[in-house]
C-alpha cells in the first residue's frame, strides 16, 4: 500500500504534536514529514526567568534528531510558499542545515497541517524600522538575551513595556516581563532609580482573568500601567502613543503585532491569520486536504502552548478518522501560571494560577491569586513534560 503524505509546517508544539499523534495511530498507512526552519526548537513559556538566571537556555532547547529516529522526517528549510491546486509547498534551504541542492525545493501532500508559529511584525509602528535594535523582548532567544543584559547593566532610568493589540502569543508575558525586570532591580538594589510603565494597547492587562490581580500587583511595586493605547511611533530615546503622549526609554522592552507568515495571504488561506472552518474541525474553508494548528491558526481562543497542544490533536484527529484510526481525546482548555517576580528581591519568582475550560459555554474561568513558588515549579514541569515528549528528555 501506497502511504500517504502528510507534510507539516513547523516543527514547535503543535506541528510536533500533530506529527506524533499521526505516527502513533496510523503510523502504518502515512509518511509524515515536518518542515521546520532551525535544527532545534526553544521552549517559550519560561522565557522570563532566562532575565533572573533561574532558567537556562540548555534546559528548554532540544534538537530534532530523536524524533527523526523515531520515523518523523524532518527536513529544514524556509517555507516560500504553497501551490493548494498543486497540494505543493515549496522552501529554500535553511540557512544553517540542508538536505537541498538547488534555490527552491518543493514537497508533495495528501494532507497539510499548518502550524509555523507567528511573525513578529513592527512594521505599523513608525521609526521601528530605524530603531528596531534598541527594543528587546522576552519572546525571541537572542533577544531575552539582550534584555537580560540591559537589565543588569543599566543603573537608571525608565523601563516601558509594550503589549500590542490581542491576539498574540502567551497574553501573561509583558506583564510577566515587568515584573520580573522589578525584582531583578530590586537584587541589584537600584529599584528606587527606575521608573516602569507597562503600556498595553488592550482595553485591560491580559490575561483578562487576572487583569485586576495584575493592577494590584502592579500598585503594590511601584508598576505604571496604560491601558487603551497603541504605541505609534518610536524614536531614539522616546515611545509616542495614540494620545499623542510621550515616555522616554531606557530600557524598551516591546512585542511587535502578530500575524501569520506571508505565504498563508499568498496562498488565499487567510490575512492576519489561517482561517479553519471550525475549532475542533480546523480545515481550510476552501481546501479540505490543508488543516491549521498552533498560534498561527484563527482559533476565538488564547494564543499559548496548551492551545496550540490541542489544536494539533483536533487538526490529527481530523485525518485520523478519515483512515478509520483511534482519534486522541481532547478538549480545549487549559491550566497556565503567571510569573509576577519576587518583591523581596529574591532571584526565586512567584507564580499565580488561572485557567479556562473552553468545553463550556460560557467559557468557565479558575484563578488561585495567592502567589506561590509552588506554582512556578509546576510551570517548569508542565514545559519540561512537552519537551520530553515530543523531542527528547533531559
Amino acid at each position: 500500500m501506497v502511504k500517504k503524505r502528510i507534510v507539516i509546517v513547523g516543527g514547535g508544539i503543535a506541528g510536533m504534536s500533530a506529527a506524533h499523534s499521526l505516527l502513533e495511530r496510523i503510523g502504518d498507512a502515512v509518511e509524515v514529514t515536518v518542515v521546520t526552519k532551525d535544527p532545534f526548537y526553544m521552549a517559550g513559556p519560561s522565557r522570563p526567568l532566562l532575565l533572573t538566571g533561574e532558567q537556562s537556555y540548555d534546559r528548554i532547547t532540544r534538537g530534532y534528531e530523536e524524533a527523526a529516529a523515531r520515523g518523523i522526517k524532518i527536513v529544514y528549510g524556509n517555507v516560500t510558499r504553497i501551490d493548494p491546486g498543486e497540494r505543493r509547498v515549496y522552501y529554500t534551504e535553511s540557512p544553517t542545515r540542508s538536505y537541498t541542492s538547488t534555490s527552491e525545493n518543493s514537497l508533495d501532500y495528501d494532507y497539510l497541517i499548518l502550524a509555523p508559529g507567528v511573525v513578529y511584525d513592527g512594521s505599523s509602528i513608525e521609526g521601528y524600522r530605524e530603531h528596531w535594535h534598541r527594543t528587546a523582548s522576552v519572546y525571541e532567544p537572542g533577544r531575552v538575551d539582550v534584555l537580560r543584559s540591559r537589565v543588569w547593566s543599566q543603573n537608571q532610568g525608565t523601563v516601558v513595556v509594550y503589549a500590542p493589540p490581542m491576539p498574540y502569543r502567551c497574553a501573561p508575558a509583558p506583564a510577566e516581563t515587568a515584573l520580573v525586570i522589578d525584582t531583578v532591580l530590586r537584587h541589584r538594589g537600584v529599584r528606587d532609580k527606575f521608573r516602569i510603565v507597562h503600556v498595553d494597547a488592550n482595553p485591560k492587562l491580559q490575561p483578562p482573568p487576572l487583569a485586576d490581580t495584575i493592577a494590584k500587583i502592579y500598585e503594590e511595586a511601584g508598576i505604571e500601567f496604560i491601558t487603551g493605547q497603541k504605541i505609534t511611533e518610536i524614536t531614539a530615546n522616546e515611545v509616542v502613543l495614540e494620545s499623542g503622549e510621550r515616555i522616554e526609554y531606557t530600557i524598551l522592552a516591546l512585542l511587535e503585532p502578530n500575524r501569520a507568515p506571508r505565504f498563508i495571504a499568498d496562498a488565499g488561506l487567510g490575512q492576519a491569520w489561517i482561517e479553519v472552518k471550525s475549532p475542533e474541525k480546523p480545515r481550510t474553508p476552501s481546501y479540505d486536504d490543508i488543516l491549521a494548528a498552533g498560534d498561527a491558526a484563527k482559533l476565538p481562543f488564547p494564543k499559548n502552548q496548551e492551545i496550540a497542544y490541542e489544536s494539533a490533536l483536533y487538526a490529527s484527529n481530523t485525518i485520523i478518522e478519515e483512515f478509520g484510526g483511534e482519534p486522541a481525546s481532547v478538549q480545549y482548555t487549559f491550566l497556565g501560571w503567571v510569573y509576577i517576580g519576587n518583591r523581596q528581591g529574591r532571584l526565586e519568582t512567584l507564580s499565580i494560577q488561572f485557567g479556562l475550560n473552553f468545553a463550556t459555554k460560557p467559557p468557565k474561568p479558575t484563578k488561585d491569586t495567592e502567589p506561590r513558588r509552588d506554582y512556578t515549579m509546576q510551570k517548569d514541569r508542565w514545559e519540561q513534560s512537552y519537551l520530553n515528549r515530543l523531542y527528547h528528555p533531559k
